[in-house]
């Protein structure tokens, strides 16, 4: 087990190399993940690149994200979106906000990014009581055990053709056990039965292993 471990984190560090350039930002913004509340918890950098391609290849002006941390990820789709794009990122804790908002400021892209601090849910209702302009693109990677809110407010907040990227579905190989206890599990239990019977979402989920150990994203097509 040890053993395929280290050659998934050899194998990541080696496609990181020859395919990608992580910028002293990103860098940064990666680094400072200790300041905030959850370390280490952000995506990997073949993974951040992976949602900076699928937003370019959908076209998304207009992304969502659910968790913010130091910004990591929030960067990658803020300069996948460009600057007449527009990214709103919901964060929980204002520490962690702080952080986020120092390493947008250094890659540029403040001028395209906001953060709304609060519980997700709550600003996500917010934001469909507002009649927010609909997103093209929504990341879901903050507590696991509200996944299935966070899908239902994704839905209100978005159209046909967006496309919606939900984190850590795969729990170590957790997600199959129908008897887990554990609340993380369960939420993406949920949200993927309720992925399974809504007619106008297309999905498939997709294992990874590397720098972030075992784990997965589901990928969701919006089609009406």
């Amino acid at each position: 087990m040890y053993e395929s471990e280290d050659a998934w984190r050899d194998v990541d560090a080696y496609f990181v190399d020859m395919l990608l350039v992580e910028d002293e930002a990103l860098t940064a913004a990666r680094e400072s993940g200790h300041k905030t509340t959850m370390p280490r918890a952000e995506v990997a950098p073949n993974q951040g690149k992976l949602l900076a391609m699928l937003c370019q290849i959908s076209g998304a002006a207009r992304v969502l994200e659910f968790g913010t941390l130091a910004g990591y990820s929030t960067i990658w789709l803020a300069r996948a979106v460009g600057e007449h794009g527009h990214v709103t990122s919901l964060e929980l804790e204002e520490q962690n906000a702080a952080v986020a908002r120092a390493n947008l400021a250094r890659a540029g892209v403040s001028d395209v990014v906001d953060i709304i601090v609060g519980p997700a849910a709550q600003s996500a209702r917010r934001l469909i009581e507002q009649g927010a302009q609909p997103f093209d693109f929504v990341f879901i990677d903050a507590d696991k055990p509200s996944n299935p809110e966070y899908l239902r407010a994704s839905l209100a907040l978005t159209a046909p053709g967006s496309v919606i990227v939900i984190d850590n579905v795969v729990r170590n190989g957790a997600v199959t056990d129908p008897e887990s206890t554990d609340d993380r599990v369960r939420g993406v239990r949920t949200v993927l039965a309720d992925i399974a019977r809504d007619p106008r979402l297309d999905a498939t989920a997709l294992q990874t292993v590397g720098f972030k150990g075992w784990d997965g994203f589901t990928i969701i097509r919006r089609t009406r």
